[in-house]
């Protein structure tokens, strides 16, 4: 499998731009940065970025969501997100584009502390693409593919299955909750196996394909996994193998390959 996402000294390039957002996204992004210089001011807002399928060009209409990140100067207030939860509805109504998405809120202090170094930062650093405002990936450091970002990217799987439990339990829908869980398990198996691969995709179903290649024995389930993270499913039985069956097993590998996760506050 053809290795990528690194330069020539091994460090992880940026993997999207703004010159890969395809034609018919390009609206799309003005009207994304138009609405947030309206709902944030310069006195809030740092800076905002891109992620996800937009700026790595391969979004599909009617299909694809807005990924975006706004870094502010201090921390995100509730008025803060109620703000964005109205600026993604707004770009929602307005873009056809689009189907659905999320804002992220950090501040700034937040992106830049050194217990986010190996997970926000990196994330910034190397998942998101500037928009608005200055760059602060340019006060943060290059960053090799080793033990320790695995760790502190998704070395915290075995927390998030009880929470899926819980919400499976009190009648959360299924596709939702699904499509979700099986994105976080798919980014977890890949992570787990990325040191040794030495590359980088946000692609699923190559993630799965990564993965299998370094334990065979899961591969099938891994790429079922894949399969669900795409458009999530109704079936019990799908969430089951997620939180029951392949979830359990990769959290406890997870750990013992790479060590759990930091505790934040």
């Amino acid at each position: 499998m053809q290795r990528r996402g690194l330069d020539q000294d091994g460090l992880m390039l940026r993997e999207g731009s703004l010159t890969r957002v395809t034609a018919e996204y390009v609206p799309v992004v003005a009207a994304v940065r138009e609405a947030v210089t309206a709902a944030f001011g310069p006195e809030l807002l740092h800076s905002a970025y891109l992620y996800g399928s937009i700026p790595r060009g391969t979004a599909v209409a009617g299909r694809s969501d807005l990924d975006l990140l706004l870094a502010l100067h201090r921390e995100p207030t509730d008025a803060d997100r109620a703000g964005a939860d109205e600026l993604l509805a707004a770009l929602q109504a307005r873009c056809p584009q689009l189907n659905g998405g999320g804002v992220l809120l950090f501040s700034t202090e937040r992106l830049l502390s050194d217990l986010e170094r190996y997970d926000l930062a990196w994330f910034l650093a190397c998942l998101c693409t500037p928009l608005l405002g200055p760059d602060l990936a340019e006060r943060l450091p290059r960053y090799r593919l080793d033990g320790v970002l695995a760790r502190e990217t998704n070395g915290d799987l075995a927390d998030y299955l009880p929470r899926w439990r819980a919400r499976a339990a009190a009648g959360a829908e299924l596709t939702t909750l699904s499509r979700g869980a099986a994105r976080k398990v798919v980014r977890t198996g890949f992570t787990l196996v990325m040191p040794r691969w030495q590359g980088w995709t946000s692609d699923l179903a190559e993630s799965a394909d990564v993965f299998a290649h370094y334990y065979p024995e899961r591969g099938a389930q891994m790429r079922a996994a894949a399969g669900i993270a795409r458009a999530g499913s109704p079936d019990p039985a799908d969430l089951a193998l997620l939180v029951d069956e392949l979830g359990p097993w990769l959290a406890t590998e997870y750990t013992a390959v790479h060590g759990v996760k930091t505790p934040r506050p």
